[in-house]
């Protein structure tokens, strides 16, 4: 197996036989950061959720290591979903507490060094937080761990421009060198300064799968415009 994931003939269908993903086929690499892109509907969320488990295919399979998604797997992948699931009751310091007795690739000192450089406090209650804080706070938790796939639906999505600022250099400079990023985001002009990758897809369907580098240098665009070009009405 060359690459980190592997996608083989992956379909899922949904009640009353929706397709959310048709017979797809991908390879993501080690090492990379990539983004996944593509409008509403595209499957995006389905893909993700089916890498960690979160959903079974209807035909077809998703290869993490050359495993299918299950205990061993879920140890490997950090996964940052679209919606914050912490509970507002919980203080950040139990929140520490909880990752370091579930994953034994946290790493506490990282993410209490992260929180001290957003002056957020390691006693304050999550109900206390604004919305943007509480997800500089799951990043914070995702990202402390040594994982070799960090999957993070929509880091950016409602935080303010210097907040996605932080998140972005948090992206860069937190995870292994030999992990991969998977970023699935709409938000495509502020992150594709940090991607090595993207992957376009549509349909169910990868319609594209090309470096930043080669877009920009035979496309003449950036990704955002290039995105558009091809996702055109």
């Amino acid at each position: 197996m060359n690459g980190l994931v592997e996608v083989i003939n992956l379909t899922k269908f949904y009640e009353k036989r929706k397709m959310a993903l048709d017979h797809m086929n991908l390879t993501i690499p080690r090492g990379k950061i990539i983004g996944l892109l593509g409008p509403n509907g595209s499957g995006k969320t389905t893909l993700i959720k089916l890498m960690n488990g979160l959903l079974e295919a209807t035909e077809g399979e998703i290869l993490i290591n050359g495993r299918r998604p299950g205990p061993e797997t879920k140890n490997q992948i950090s996964y940052l979903p679209e919606r914050t699931y912490f509970q507002n009751s919980m203080q950040v310091n139990e929140l520490i507490s909880f990752f370091s007795d579930f994953y034994k690739d946290f790493r506490p000192e990282r993410a209490r060094q992260m929180l001290a450089n957003l002056n957020i406090s390691e006693n304050a209650r999550l109900k206390t937080l604004s919305k943007g804080t509480k997800e500089k706070v799951q990043l914070i938790m995702v990202m402390s761990r040594e994982a070799q796939l960090y999957v993070l639906d929509e880091p950016i999505a409602g935080v303010d421009p210097a907040a996605r600022d932080y998140i972005l250099r948090t992206i860069i400079t937190n995870y292994n060198e030999n992990a991969t990023v998977l970023l699935s985001t709409h938000l495509i002009s502020d992150i594709e300064k940090v991607l090595d990758e993207v992957i376009f897809i549509r349909n169910g369907r990868v319609v594209l799968q090309d470096t930043v580098e080669n877009i920009r240098e035979y496309k003449g665009k950036s990704v955002d415009a290039y995105f558009r070009e091809v996702f055109a009405c």
